[in-house]
Protein backbone atom coordinates (compact mmCIF):
# COMPACT_ATOMS: atom_id res chain seq x y z
CA UNK A 1 0.00 0.00 0.00
CA UNK A 2 1.07 3.60 -0.28
CA UNK A 3 -0.31 4.74 2.77
CA UNK A 4 -2.48 2.68 5.85
CA UNK A 5 -4.10 4.33 8.51
CA UNK A 6 -4.23 2.45 11.63
CA UNK A 7 -6.74 2.07 14.21
CA UNK A 8 -9.51 4.51 13.16
CA UNK A 9 -12.81 5.21 14.09
CA UNK A 10 -15.21 5.30 11.91
CA UNK A 11 -18.30 7.49 11.29
CA UNK A 12 -20.85 4.94 11.50
CA UNK A 13 -19.09 3.81 15.50
CA UNK A 14 -16.74 1.27 14.33
CA UNK A 15 -13.56 0.85 15.88
CA UNK A 16 -10.44 -0.46 15.82
CA UNK A 17 -10.38 -0.18 11.61
CA UNK A 18 -7.37 -0.17 9.14
CA UNK A 19 -7.29 1.85 5.93
CA UNK A 20 -5.05 0.70 2.95
CA UNK A 21 -4.53 3.49 0.32
CA UNK A 22 -3.20 2.56 -3.48
CA UNK A 23 -2.90 4.99 -6.06
CA UNK A 24 -5.47 7.46 -4.49
CA UNK A 25 -8.14 5.35 -3.64
CA UNK A 26 -9.45 3.27 -0.54
CA UNK A 27 -8.02 -0.50 -1.57
CA UNK A 28 -9.17 -2.25 1.41
CA UNK A 29 -10.63 -1.42 4.84
CA UNK A 30 -11.11 -3.59 7.53
CA UNK A 31 -9.27 -4.42 11.00
CA UNK A 32 -5.75 -5.46 11.83
CA UNK A 33 -4.72 -5.12 8.10
CA UNK A 34 -1.57 -7.45 6.73
CA UNK A 35 -0.92 -5.16 4.27
CA UNK A 36 1.94 -2.65 4.96
CA UNK A 37 2.49 0.48 3.60
CA UNK A 38 5.19 2.73 2.38
CA UNK A 39 4.15 5.71 4.81
CA UNK A 40 1.35 4.37 8.00
CA UNK A 41 -0.31 6.89 9.92
CA UNK A 42 -1.53 5.52 13.45
CA UNK A 43 -4.74 7.21 14.41
CA UNK A 44 -5.17 6.05 17.91
CA UNK A 45 -8.75 5.97 17.56
CA UNK A 46 -9.40 9.24 16.84
CA UNK A 47 -12.60 9.66 13.95
CA UNK A 48 -11.38 9.26 10.15
CA UNK A 49 -14.12 10.83 7.90
CA UNK A 50 -14.66 11.80 4.29
CA UNK A 51 -13.89 15.29 3.76
CA UNK A 52 -16.12 17.91 4.08
CA UNK A 53 -18.37 19.25 1.74
CA UNK A 54 -19.78 22.84 1.79
CA UNK A 55 -23.04 22.94 -0.58
CA UNK A 56 -23.93 26.95 -0.46
CA UNK A 57 -21.02 29.34 -0.72
CA UNK A 58 -20.28 32.77 -2.41
CA UNK A 59 -16.42 32.83 -3.31
CA UNK A 60 -17.20 35.69 -5.49
CA UNK A 61 -17.56 37.88 -2.11
CA UNK A 62 -15.32 36.39 0.38
CA UNK A 63 -12.94 37.94 2.23
CA UNK A 64 -14.16 41.25 1.42
CA UNK A 65 -15.80 42.10 4.48
CA UNK A 66 -15.45 46.18 4.91
CA UNK A 67 -15.02 46.98 1.15
CA UNK A 68 -16.30 49.46 0.34
CA UNK A 69 -17.70 49.85 4.04
CA UNK A 70 -19.11 47.64 6.71
CA UNK A 71 -22.25 46.54 7.20
CA UNK A 72 -23.80 49.00 9.90
CA UNK A 73 -27.43 46.94 10.23
CA UNK A 74 -26.06 43.46 9.82
CA UNK A 75 -28.95 42.95 7.20
CA UNK A 76 -29.65 41.16 4.32
CA UNK A 77 -30.81 44.27 2.32
CA UNK A 78 -27.74 46.01 3.77
CA UNK A 79 -25.89 43.46 2.58
CA UNK A 80 -27.33 42.83 -1.20
CA UNK A 81 -27.11 47.04 -1.58
CA UNK A 82 -23.14 46.39 -0.11
CA UNK A 83 -22.19 44.44 -2.80
CA UNK A 84 -23.59 46.62 -5.42
CA UNK A 85 -21.68 49.29 -4.59
CA UNK A 86 -18.64 47.09 -4.59
CA UNK A 87 -18.97 45.00 -7.85
CA UNK A 88 -18.06 48.40 -10.16
CA UNK A 89 -14.52 48.38 -7.94
CA UNK A 90 -14.03 44.59 -8.56
CA UNK A 91 -10.74 43.56 -9.70
CA UNK A 92 -9.98 39.94 -11.19
CA UNK A 93 -6.65 39.88 -9.59
CA UNK A 94 -8.17 40.75 -5.95
CA UNK A 95 -10.81 38.05 -6.72
CA UNK A 96 -8.47 35.49 -7.31
CA UNK A 97 -6.39 36.24 -4.69
CA UNK A 98 -9.27 36.30 -1.93
CA UNK A 99 -10.56 33.66 -3.55
CA UNK A 100 -7.60 31.00 -3.38
CA UNK A 101 -6.42 32.49 0.38
CA UNK A 102 -10.21 30.72 0.83
CA UNK A 103 -8.79 27.68 -0.06
CA UNK A 104 -6.37 27.76 1.28
CA UNK A 105 -8.05 27.72 4.50
CA UNK A 106 -10.61 25.31 3.42
CA UNK A 107 -8.20 22.45 2.92
CA UNK A 108 -6.48 23.61 6.50
CA UNK A 109 -10.02 22.65 7.86
CA UNK A 110 -10.71 19.64 5.78
CA UNK A 111 -13.16 20.96 3.06
CA UNK A 112 -12.62 19.91 -0.22
CA UNK A 113 -15.65 20.30 -1.89
CA UNK A 114 -17.58 23.15 -2.58
CA UNK A 115 -20.14 24.97 -4.39
CA UNK A 116 -20.13 28.36 -4.75
CA UNK A 117 -22.47 31.08 -6.28
CA UNK A 118 -21.04 33.33 -8.63
CA UNK A 119 -22.94 36.49 -9.71
CA UNK A 120 -23.73 36.77 -13.33
CA UNK A 121 -25.48 40.25 -13.30
CA UNK A 122 -22.79 42.45 -14.02
CA UNK A 123 -22.51 42.61 -17.48
CA UNK A 124 -18.53 41.59 -17.32
CA UNK A 125 -18.66 38.58 -16.03
CA UNK A 126 -15.23 39.33 -14.14
CA UNK A 127 -16.15 36.95 -11.07
CA UNK A 128 -17.41 34.64 -13.07
CA UNK A 129 -13.80 34.50 -15.06
CA UNK A 130 -11.87 35.09 -12.03
CA UNK A 131 -13.62 32.08 -10.15
CA UNK A 132 -13.66 29.70 -13.22
CA UNK A 133 -9.40 30.45 -12.95
CA UNK A 134 -9.67 29.37 -9.43
CA UNK A 135 -11.57 26.57 -10.49
CA UNK A 136 -8.71 25.78 -12.55
CA UNK A 137 -5.40 26.55 -10.29
CA UNK A 138 -7.13 24.17 -7.03
CA UNK A 139 -8.27 21.55 -9.45
CA UNK A 140 -5.42 19.32 -7.92
CA UNK A 141 -6.23 19.64 -4.44
CA UNK A 142 -10.02 21.14 -3.90
CA UNK A 143 -13.27 20.31 -6.00
CA UNK A 144 -15.00 23.66 -6.82
CA UNK A 145 -18.31 23.89 -8.13
CA UNK A 146 -19.65 27.10 -9.90
CA UNK A 147 -23.58 28.16 -9.73
CA UNK A 148 -24.56 30.97 -12.25
CA UNK A 149 -26.47 33.26 -9.99
CA UNK A 150 -28.19 36.14 -10.78
CA UNK A 151 -27.90 37.90 -7.56
CA UNK A 152 -30.52 41.03 -8.57
CA UNK A 153 -33.06 38.87 -10.60
CA UNK A 154 -32.92 36.67 -13.65
CA UNK A 155 -35.81 38.89 -15.30
CA UNK A 156 -35.51 42.28 -12.56
CA UNK A 157 -32.14 42.55 -14.18
CA UNK A 158 -32.39 43.98 -18.02
CA UNK A 159 -28.87 41.19 -19.47
CA UNK A 160 -29.14 38.31 -16.23
CA UNK A 161 -30.74 35.82 -18.29
CA UNK A 162 -27.96 36.23 -21.75
CA UNK A 163 -25.12 36.72 -19.10
CA UNK A 164 -26.52 33.62 -17.10
CA UNK A 165 -26.10 31.68 -20.14
CA UNK A 166 -23.03 33.08 -21.21
CA UNK A 167 -21.20 32.18 -18.32
CA UNK A 168 -22.57 28.35 -18.59
CA UNK A 169 -21.24 28.64 -22.28
CA UNK A 170 -17.92 29.78 -20.62
CA UNK A 171 -17.59 26.74 -18.03
CA UNK A 172 -20.15 27.54 -14.91
CA UNK A 173 -21.80 24.12 -13.63
CA UNK A 174 -25.20 24.88 -12.30
CA UNK A 175 -28.17 27.16 -13.08
CA UNK A 176 -28.98 29.75 -9.69
CA UNK A 177 -31.80 31.86 -9.38
CA UNK A 178 -33.39 33.95 -6.96
CA UNK A 179 -37.67 33.72 -7.13
CA UNK A 180 -38.06 35.60 -4.39
CA UNK A 181 -35.94 39.05 -5.43
CA UNK A 182 -38.29 39.25 -8.65
CA UNK A 183 -40.09 42.15 -8.53
CA UNK A 184 -43.87 40.41 -7.91
CA UNK A 185 -45.12 36.44 -7.00
CA UNK A 186 -45.66 35.97 -10.46
CA UNK A 187 -42.62 36.69 -12.19
CA UNK A 188 -40.80 34.74 -9.08
CA UNK A 189 -42.63 31.67 -10.28
CA UNK A 190 -41.94 32.88 -13.89
CA UNK A 191 -38.07 32.76 -13.30
CA UNK A 192 -38.41 29.28 -11.99
CA UNK A 193 -40.02 28.08 -14.93
CA UNK A 194 -37.87 29.72 -17.19
CA UNK A 195 -34.53 28.43 -15.74
CA UNK A 196 -35.60 25.05 -15.13
CA UNK A 197 -36.70 24.56 -18.47
CA UNK A 198 -33.18 25.86 -19.70
CA UNK A 199 -31.66 23.33 -17.25
CA UNK A 200 -33.59 20.52 -18.50
CA UNK A 201 -32.61 21.51 -22.00
CA UNK A 202 -28.61 21.85 -21.33
CA UNK A 203 -28.90 18.86 -18.92
CA UNK A 204 -27.23 20.59 -15.86
CA UNK A 205 -28.37 20.97 -12.48
CA UNK A 206 -30.20 23.32 -10.40
CA UNK A 207 -29.66 25.65 -6.95
CA UNK A 208 -31.62 28.65 -6.31
CA UNK A 209 -31.78 30.78 -3.45
CA UNK A 210 -35.63 30.07 -2.94
CA UNK A 211 -38.08 31.86 0.01
CA UNK A 212 -34.79 33.78 1.63
CA UNK A 213 -37.26 35.34 3.64
CA UNK A 214 -39.66 35.91 6.62
CA UNK A 215 -43.01 36.03 4.47
CA UNK A 216 -45.08 33.08 5.34
CA UNK A 217 -46.51 33.95 1.46
CA UNK A 218 -43.10 33.39 -0.19
CA UNK A 219 -43.80 29.98 -1.20
CA UNK A 220 -41.30 29.68 -4.68
CA UNK A 221 -39.94 26.35 -3.22
CA UNK A 222 -43.44 25.05 -4.29
CA UNK A 223 -42.93 25.38 -7.73
CA UNK A 224 -39.29 24.58 -7.61
CA UNK A 225 -40.75 21.11 -6.38
CA UNK A 226 -43.52 21.48 -9.57
CA UNK A 227 -41.31 22.09 -12.06
CA UNK A 228 -38.92 20.14 -11.17
CA UNK A 229 -41.28 16.49 -11.63
CA UNK A 230 -43.28 18.11 -14.76
CA UNK A 231 -39.03 18.41 -16.39
CA UNK A 232 -37.63 15.63 -14.94
CA UNK A 233 -35.42 16.88 -12.82
CA UNK A 234 -35.53 14.95 -9.72
CA UNK A 235 -32.54 14.38 -8.09
CA UNK A 236 -30.37 17.14 -9.92
CA UNK A 237 -32.31 20.25 -8.02
CA UNK A 238 -31.79 21.98 -4.80
CA UNK A 239 -33.64 24.65 -2.89
CA UNK A 240 -31.23 26.40 -1.21
CA UNK A 241 -32.31 28.70 2.11
CA UNK A 242 -35.58 27.95 2.33
CA UNK A 243 -35.98 30.50 5.58
CA UNK A 244 -39.92 30.89 4.68
CA UNK A 245 -41.33 27.70 5.84
CA UNK A 246 -39.93 28.61 9.23
CA UNK A 247 -42.93 31.16 9.33
CA UNK A 248 -45.26 29.04 7.55
CA UNK A 249 -48.78 27.74 9.31
CA UNK A 250 -48.07 24.05 9.66
CA UNK A 251 -51.75 22.89 7.88
CA UNK A 252 -49.91 24.52 4.64
CA UNK A 253 -46.29 23.08 5.52
CA UNK A 254 -47.93 19.55 5.99
CA UNK A 255 -48.74 19.69 2.12
CA UNK A 256 -45.10 21.27 1.16
CA UNK A 257 -43.15 18.73 3.06
CA UNK A 258 -44.03 15.57 0.66
CA UNK A 259 -44.70 17.92 -2.15
CA UNK A 260 -40.61 18.35 -2.09
CA UNK A 261 -40.04 14.69 -1.10
CA UNK A 262 -42.14 13.39 -3.64
CA UNK A 263 -40.29 16.09 -6.06
CA UNK A 264 -36.71 14.69 -5.28
CA UNK A 265 -36.03 18.26 -4.22
CA UNK A 266 -32.71 18.40 -1.88
CA UNK A 267 -32.46 21.24 0.53
CA UNK A 268 -29.75 23.18 1.81
CA UNK A 269 -30.12 25.35 5.23
CA UNK A 270 -27.81 27.80 5.75
CA UNK A 271 -27.67 27.79 9.86
CA UNK A 272 -24.70 30.86 10.61
CA UNK A 273 -26.84 32.83 8.27
CA UNK A 274 -29.89 32.35 8.46
CA UNK A 275 -29.53 32.36 12.12
CA UNK A 276 -28.13 35.87 11.69
CA UNK A 277 -30.48 37.28 8.80
CA UNK A 278 -33.48 36.36 9.01
CA UNK A 279 -36.36 37.44 11.88
CA UNK A 280 -34.78 41.13 11.81
CA UNK A 281 -38.29 42.70 11.70
CA UNK A 282 -39.31 40.54 15.19
CA UNK A 283 -39.25 42.21 18.32
CA UNK A 284 -40.43 39.19 20.83
CA UNK A 285 -41.05 36.37 20.72
CA UNK A 286 -38.27 36.29 17.86
CA UNK A 287 -38.67 33.60 14.88
CA UNK A 288 -35.24 31.52 14.76
CA UNK A 289 -35.47 31.70 10.73
CA UNK A 290 -33.75 28.38 10.17
CA UNK A 291 -35.86 26.74 7.49
CA UNK A 292 -37.66 22.59 8.80
CA UNK A 293 -34.09 20.61 9.08
CA UNK A 294 -35.90 18.15 11.47
CA UNK A 295 -39.47 17.74 10.01
CA UNK A 296 -37.36 18.12 6.34
CA UNK A 297 -35.27 14.95 6.72
CA UNK A 298 -37.90 13.03 9.11
CA UNK A 299 -39.60 12.94 5.12
CA UNK A 300 -36.78 11.69 3.08
CA UNK A 301 -35.27 15.01 2.42
CA UNK A 302 -31.33 15.23 1.94
CA UNK A 303 -30.62 18.31 3.51
CA UNK A 304 -27.19 19.92 3.70
CA UNK A 305 -25.70 22.64 5.78
CA UNK A 306 -23.95 24.95 4.41
CA UNK A 307 -21.21 28.15 5.15
CA UNK A 308 -23.14 30.38 2.87
CA UNK A 309 -20.89 33.69 3.61
CA UNK A 310 -17.35 34.32 5.12
CA UNK A 311 -16.29 37.91 6.30
CA UNK A 312 -18.17 39.50 3.56
CA UNK A 313 -21.07 42.17 2.91
CA UNK A 314 -23.25 39.85 4.75
CA UNK A 315 -21.09 38.17 7.61
CA UNK A 316 -18.24 39.62 9.21
CA UNK A 317 -17.62 36.14 10.86
CA UNK A 318 -16.50 32.52 9.36
CA UNK A 319 -13.23 30.38 9.09
CA UNK A 320 -14.27 28.19 6.58
CA UNK A 321 -15.08 25.36 9.54
CA UNK A 322 -18.09 23.10 8.59
CA UNK A 323 -17.67 22.03 11.78
CA UNK A 324 -19.36 25.49 13.05
CA UNK A 325 -21.59 25.32 10.64
CA UNK A 326 -22.75 21.64 12.05
CA UNK A 327 -22.35 22.83 15.54
CA UNK A 328 -24.65 26.44 14.63
CA UNK A 329 -27.33 24.04 12.71
CA UNK A 330 -28.15 21.26 15.90
CA UNK A 331 -28.54 24.12 18.44
CA UNK A 332 -30.49 26.17 15.83
CA UNK A 333 -33.00 23.35 15.03
CA UNK A 334 -33.09 21.37 18.68
CA UNK A 335 -31.21 18.63 17.19
CA UNK A 336 -29.96 17.24 20.31
CA UNK A 337 -30.86 13.48 20.48
CA UNK A 338 -27.90 11.55 19.42
CA UNK A 339 -29.66 10.55 16.12
CA UNK A 340 -29.87 14.21 15.20
CA UNK A 341 -26.91 15.05 16.05
CA UNK A 342 -25.12 12.43 13.90
CA UNK A 343 -27.43 13.51 11.23
CA UNK A 344 -26.15 17.09 11.62
CA UNK A 345 -22.64 15.67 10.80
CA UNK A 346 -23.52 13.96 7.76
CA UNK A 347 -25.31 17.26 6.32
CA UNK A 348 -21.95 18.64 6.41
CA UNK A 349 -20.44 15.16 4.52
CA UNK A 350 -22.32 12.68 2.59
CA UNK A 351 -25.36 14.35 1.81
CA UNK A 352 -23.94 17.57 0.42
CA UNK A 353 -21.84 14.72 -1.64
CA UNK A 354 -25.28 13.37 -2.90
CA UNK A 355 -26.48 16.42 -3.59
CA UNK A 356 -23.34 17.91 -5.81
CA UNK A 357 -23.22 14.48 -7.16
CA UNK A 358 -19.47 13.82 -6.15
CA UNK A 359 -18.26 10.72 -7.69
CA UNK A 360 -16.11 8.29 -5.61
CA UNK A 361 -16.96 10.03 -2.32
CA UNK A 362 -17.21 7.73 0.70
CA UNK A 363 -15.43 4.98 3.20
CA UNK A 364 -15.70 2.00 1.02
CA UNK A 365 -12.69 -0.03 -1.24
CA UNK A 366 -12.93 2.17 -4.61
CA UNK A 367 -13.40 5.35 -3.35
CA UNK A 368 -10.82 8.18 -3.54
CA UNK A 369 -8.58 8.50 -0.69
CA UNK A 370 -10.02 11.91 0.16
CA UNK A 371 -10.10 11.84 4.28
CA UNK A 372 -10.12 13.68 7.32
CA UNK A 373 -8.52 12.70 10.59
CA UNK A 374 -10.20 14.30 13.95
CA UNK A 375 -9.01 14.79 17.10
CA UNK A 376 -12.21 13.00 18.55
CA UNK A 377 -13.73 10.24 18.99
CA UNK A 378 -17.19 10.09 17.38
CA UNK A 379 -18.85 12.45 15.14
CA UNK A 380 -20.55 14.26 17.96
CA UNK A 381 -17.42 14.90 19.82
CA UNK A 382 -16.11 16.04 16.39
CA UNK A 383 -19.12 19.23 16.42
CA UNK A 384 -18.95 19.98 20.21
CA UNK A 385 -15.01 20.09 19.89
CA UNK A 386 -14.95 21.97 16.42
CA UNK A 387 -12.16 19.01 16.47
CA UNK A 388 -8.27 19.48 15.34
CA UNK A 389 -7.75 18.20 11.83
CA UNK A 390 -4.69 16.20 12.87
CA UNK A 391 -4.41 15.32 8.58
CA UNK A 392 -6.25 16.11 5.81
CA UNK A 393 -5.65 13.92 2.64
CA UNK A 394 -6.26 14.18 -1.32
CA UNK A 395 -6.25 11.33 -3.32
CA UNK A 396 -3.94 9.78 -0.46
CA UNK A 397 -1.34 12.69 0.15
CA UNK A 398 -1.38 14.50 3.26
CA UNK A 399 -2.37 18.18 2.04
CA UNK A 400 -2.89 19.65 5.24
CA UNK A 401 -1.84 18.55 9.54
CA UNK A 402 -2.10 19.82 12.67
CA UNK A 403 -1.26 18.80 16.14
CA UNK A 404 -3.52 17.57 18.32
CA UNK A 405 -4.98 20.19 20.86
CA UNK A 406 -3.54 20.30 24.24
CA UNK A 407 -3.36 22.42 26.82
CA UNK A 408 -0.86 22.16 29.64
CA UNK A 409 -1.94 23.25 33.04
CA UNK A 410 0.03 24.60 36.45
CA UNK A 411 -2.48 23.72 38.97
CA UNK A 412 -1.47 22.29 42.02
CA UNK A 413 -3.17 18.67 42.23
CA UNK A 414 -4.49 18.18 39.58
CA UNK A 415 -3.15 17.34 35.81
CA UNK A 416 -0.54 18.56 33.95
CA UNK A 417 -3.28 18.78 30.48
CA UNK A 418 -6.70 20.04 29.82
CA UNK A 419 -8.02 17.09 28.04
CA UNK A 420 -11.56 18.42 26.22
CA UNK A 421 -12.46 14.57 25.17
CA UNK A 422 -14.72 12.67 26.97
CA UNK A 423 -12.05 9.76 26.71
CA UNK A 424 -9.01 8.63 24.27
CA UNK A 425 -8.80 4.91 23.05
Amino acid sequence: MDLVIRNATLPDGRTGIDIGILDGRIAALAPQLAARGIREIDAAGDLVSPPFVDAHFHMDATLSYGLPRVNASGTLLEGIALWGELKPQLSQDALIERALRYCDWAVARGLLAIRTHVDVCDDRLLAVEALLEVKRRVAPYLHLELVAFPQDGVLRSANAFANLKRSIDMGVDVVGGIPHFERTMAQGAESVRLLCEFAAERGLRVDMHCDESDDPMSRHIETLAYETQRLGLQGRVAGSHLTSMHSMDNYYVSKLIPLIAESGVAAIANPLINITLQGRNDTYPKRRGMTRVPELMAAGVDVAFGHDCVLDPWYGMGSGDMLEVAHMGLHVAQMTGLEAMQSCFTAITETPARILGLEGYGLAPGCHADLVILDAGSTVEAIRLRAVRRFVLRRGQVVAEAPSSASRLHLAGRPDNADFRLSRS
